[in-house]
């Protein structure tokens, strides 16, 4: 497989992984608001960038504070 289809396939995989990590957790950002992930996207300029339910915008992961851990 060449470099560049075999980098793209690790990026996606990471971002597919995010995604099911975030969408649906409750988390609190750096700037104090809350809520819960609504969808993930990724960014050529900033990265990986995700919303949150009941805030207009869209913040860089690297703000979340807080994640909601899974309970058993």
């Amino acid at each position: 497989m060449p470099d560049a289809t075999r980098n793209a396939s690790t990026i996606l995989r990471a971002f597919g992984e995010a995604q099911a990590e975030l969408v649906g957790k409750t988390v609190v950002l750096t700037d104090g608001k809350a809520g819960t992930v609504e969808h993930v996207w990724l960014d050529d300029i900033h990265g990986l960038r995700i919303s949150v339910r009941g805030h207009n915008g869209k913040w860089p992961v690297s703000t979340i504070k807080f994640v909601e851990k899974d309970t058993p």
